[in-house]
């Protein structure tokens, strides 16, 4: 059984576009990748989920990004159990409304999620690299 109620912790597959792409013209991702929702709004004016994602990723990010490494027991329960190391870039984003997105599939109801512990480090930890140089990526154009 699938839903549309995103909340933050959930991993789902999704094309992520990372900002390099989309500043050389690119508008798909090249790749499905897991993702983390870091938040989910329901909007006051259209009801639609607005949501920010945030990538996961196997390679060590590189000089002057910011990411947070993932705990192997967050990497078994977020179902990237194959993983032996994985990070997740918390300096970008991509920005998508659920209900329109044209990369995103439902959640499903016992899908894979990180920890509410865990979400806590990586919701604090985005919102201090995003407040100096917000990397949101729009793709709901």
């Amino acid at each position: 059984m699938t839903n549309h109620r995103y909340r933050p912790g959930h991993i789902v597959d999704y094309a992520y576009l990372w900002q390099w792409q989309q500043e050389r013209g690119e508008s798909d991702g090249r790749k499905r990748r897991p993702v983390c929702v870091v938040a989910a709004v329901r909007g006051a004016r259209d009801g639609l989920t607005h949501l920010a994602l945030l990538a996961i990723t196997t390679s060590r990010p590189g000089e002057g990004r910011t990411a947070v490494e993932i705990p192997e027991m967050e990497c078994r329960r977020a179902g990237l159990s194959g993983v032996k190391r994985a990070w997740v870039v918390v300096d970008e984003y991509n920005y998508d409304i659920a209900e329109r997105s044209w990369y995103l599939e439902p959640v499903a109801e016992d899908g894979c999620r990180l920890s509410k512990p865990f979400m806590a480090k990586l919701a604090a930890a985005f919102a201090a690299a995003t407040r100096e140089a917000p990397g949101r990526v729009d793709r709901t154009r």
